[in-house]
């Protein structure tokens, strides 16, 4: 293939992931939009207490804690014939209709969790398809870092947009309003499935990558792949941060007297400042090894926290959210390269949605114990410092868990081939049956 054929080529992978990740990601029920609406209903409307919005946001994220099962579904299930594809046709216009449900009935603390733990299934199935297919691809085009760069780029601008809106849509729309906008989003998805741009899909599910087996076959493989669990365990420790969400939300518009519309604004701020690492990732992965990257990235995320415990005002924490940012950058594209790396052959769906699964049980189990610590403390703001210490803590411990990731996953850069691993693939699918197109 000529450069220019391959620029091409990346080009259309490139447009192709990152309309499906803007779509995907405006409407995914645990992003920004979704996720601080819903709090603002719970907080305002239902009047629930701190502690209620994080069991909350504990509970209806269930199907995510149990992600790997909709991986595997992915992995083994062709709906349709049409794979990936196949499930943006089916379940796109499924959680549309749940969300719909929710714009019609009377808003409850019960009724919105068990209306929240639907779209959380039919998201889930949306989302094993969008990361099977997209690790698929960055593992065959050896596109792993360059992914990541955009996944984390492209996600985190309805993640801004999600953040920023939130607040005003909260002071403005109903809860009726605000699913309905929601539904008409999440059907949008499902035209998706209709797009097959070449240079994504040609012969996508028929290279060695794809291969699977049997359902126990594959579940053996998964527990027997020692590139896989680093990477979960890395994204589990670095999505811990007691007192990131819910308690900083209280206590910037409860203590600090701020607006519901700071704290969104943060997120988004938050949000935005991740980009410009993001996007010098993209440039440097193609330079530098993985394996430096995640050190640099690790190590500088230690402290990124620490910069909460001064905030006395709403402005400094909107002023605060840029550096905050900006030291997450790194840590948080290089463990999605690694995590896109470490998928066993044909089980990218499961991988990855391991990866989401920690993610989020991390983030609502730490948000739960950093709002019990902030409503026991003997003031507000000495539990909220206290949450503080407690994420650069566990920021610290991941640091030596790089020394699990196996070698040859990490120690070359993004295009660039690794003989050892492209072996120890084709020996793990060797017993594998071929995949069907």
């Amino acid at each position: 293939m000529t450069d220019a054929a391959a620029k091409g080529e990346t080009g259309q992978i490139y447009f192709y992931f990152t309309a499906l990740t803007l779509l995907t990601y405006l409407v995914a029920p645990e992003a920004y939009l979704i996720d601080v609406s819903t709090t603002f209903m719970l907080k305002n409307q239902l009047h629930a207490s701190a502690v209620q919005v994080s069991m909350f946001r504990l509970l209806t994220p269930l199907p995510i804690y149990l992600a790997f099962i909709f991986g595997l579904i992915r992995d083994q299930w062709n709906p349709f014939g049409r794979r990936d594809r196949g499930y943006l046709l089916l379940f796109a216009p499924a959680t549309a209709a749940i969300f719909l449900w929710l714009a019609l009935s009377k808003l409850s603390y019960v009724g919105l969790i068990a209306g929240m733990l639907l779209v959380m299934v039919g998201a889930r199935f949306i989302a094993a398809a969008y990361w099977g297919l997209i690790a698929l691809v960055g593992q065959e085009k050896l596109m792993a870092g360059r992914l990541s760069a955009l996944w984390n780029i492209v996600s985190s601008l309805p993640a801004i947009a999600g953040a920023a809106a939130a607040g005003y849509l909260a002071d403005h729309l109903n809860p009726t309003q605000i699913f309905i906008g929601v539904a008409i989003l999440t059907g949008a998805i499902g035209l998706m499935g209709l797009w097959k741009p070449k240079a994504v899909f040609h012969h996508a599910y028929e290279a060695p990558q794809a291969r699977t087996t049997n359902l126990w076959g594959d579940v053996r493989r998964l527990i027997k792949h020692r590139a896989a669990w680093p990477a979960v365990l890395m994204i589990f420790m670095f999505q811990f941060a007691p007192g990131a969400n819910t308690p900083l939300q209280y206590y910037l518009t409860n203590t600090l007297h701020a607006s519901d519309a700071i704290y969104g604004l943060y997120l988004a701020i938050f949000a935005a400042s991740f980009i410009p690492i993001f996007l010098l990732y993209g440039w440097l992965c193609k330079r530098v090894t993985l394996e430096k990257l995640l050190w640099w990235g690790l190590i500088i995320t230690v402290p990124q926290m620490v910069p909460l415990a001064f905030i006395h005002t709403g402005a400094q924490a909107l002023w605060l959210a840029v550096p905050i940012g900006l030291m997450g950058g790194v840590a948080a594209a290089a463990i999605y390269d690694l995590a896109i790396r470490s998928c066993p052959p044909g089980l990218q769906g499961t991988m990855m949605m391991l990866i989401g699964a920690g993610n989020l049980l991390s983030s609502r189990a730490s948000d739960l114990l950093g709002s019990q610590i902030f409503a026991s403390a003997s003031s507000p703001r000495a539990g909220f410092i206290y949450c503080v210490i407690a994420i650069t803590i566990v920021y610290a411990l991941i640091v030596p868990v790089i020394l699990l990731v196996p070698k040859e996953v990490m120690n070359t850069t993004d295009g660039q081939k690794s003989d050892k691993l492209e072996a120890e693939t084709l020996a793990e699918i060797g017993e594998s049956a071929p995949a069907t197109s």
